[in-house]
């Protein structure tokens, strides 16, 4: 980490990172044929991370000579791994290695914790520590690590795609070139909870009226998962994707995010429009790595 040596936030992450590194990867990889295609061959792999947890993620390299470039997709929040996001051209395995990770509680990596949706987000978040995504973060690096250690990836070409974790993986682990950050969960997160009453972060307006003794504990758990603290440490050229004008998060509300990234940073307003929003991010990719054009499913089309 980038930030004021000796610092809370730096010695927490540097404590987390230095317990990730006990645990050796351990890797196991499994052809999975009925995900298999003329154009890519998909693997699931289990890790072992962070307390000895076994982790599960699909991995897909295309056929032919590479390296390749490609897309790590760090856990979503939400119960079900997928190969690739739901909606996205498969196609796309046939010109990136992809690679899907379920963070611990995310079903088929559920053992021996499995996780509530909702629920996920304040679980053990009193106390920092324990908080479970400390654990999803060391996940997240984790997968990052495995990923380029294969042979069939361009180093010089990787892409960390996802939420608040695509960013927290990039400032944790080098390696990632590229990321594409849609924050929703870690900015400002007491205050962004409190004018919402939206899930996940409802969650922890949820946690608090249970619990008011507990805020002051939350609040610290919290400031350890602040996006603004982190972005100094990714050095990757990032798509930051906001929501519209005057939206809980939008430009303005990830200004501190924005402004401290330490690498080449493109903010874009969400046009409230899956297709839209997917366009440009497909574009923006494509024009990074090289290609002419994105590969698309076949609806956008």
């Amino acid at each position: 980490m980038t930030d004021a040596a000796g610092s809370d936030f730096s010695r927490y992450w540097q404590h987390t990172l230095d317990e990730l590194a006990r645990y050796p990867a351990k890797p196991e990889v499994t052809l999975l044929p009925m995900r298999c295609a003329d154009y890519a061959t998909m693997y699931g792999v289990r890790l072992t991370s962070y307390g000895a947890y076994r982790l599960y993620a699909y991995l897909s390299v295309p056929q032919g000579a590479g390296p390749f470039p490609a897309i790590y997709f760090p856990p979503k929040y939400q119960s079900v791994l997928e190969p690739i996001p739901q909606g996205a051209a498969n196609f796309l395995r046939s010109r990136f290695v992809t690679f899907a990770l379920a963070g611990r509680g995310q079903r088929l990596s559920d053992q021996p914790f499995s996780a509530g949706f909702p629920g996920l987000l304040t679980e053990r978040i009193d106390d920092a520590g324990a908080y479970i995504f400390r654990g999803i973060a060391a996940d997240c690096a984790r997968g990052l690590e495995y990923l380029l250690t294969r042979p069939e990836v361009d180093a010089e070409r990787v892409v960390a795609i996802g939420n608040d974790m695509a960013l927290i993986t990039a400032a944790l682990y080098d390696g990632a070139t590229h990321v594409v950050c849609q924050p929703g969960l870690f900015v400002d997160t007491m205050a962004a909870a409190a004018r919402t009453d939206d899930y996940p972060l409802e969650e922890i307006n949820d946690y608090i009226n249970l619990y008011p003794d507990r805020e002051d504990a939350v609040r610290d758990t919290l400031s350890y998962f602040e996006l603004g603290e982190f972005a100094p440490s990714v050095d990757a050229a990032a798509l930051l994707m906001v929501g519209a004008s005057g939206s809980l998060l939008d430009a303005a509300a990830l200004s501190a995010v924005s402004g401290a990234l330490g690498g080449a940073v493109e903010v874009y307003e969400s046009q409230s429009s899956s297709y839209k929003d997917g366009m440009y991010q497909e574009r923006w990719l494509a024009e990074r790595f090289g290609y002419d054009a994105p590969i698309l499913p076949e609806h956008w089309q």
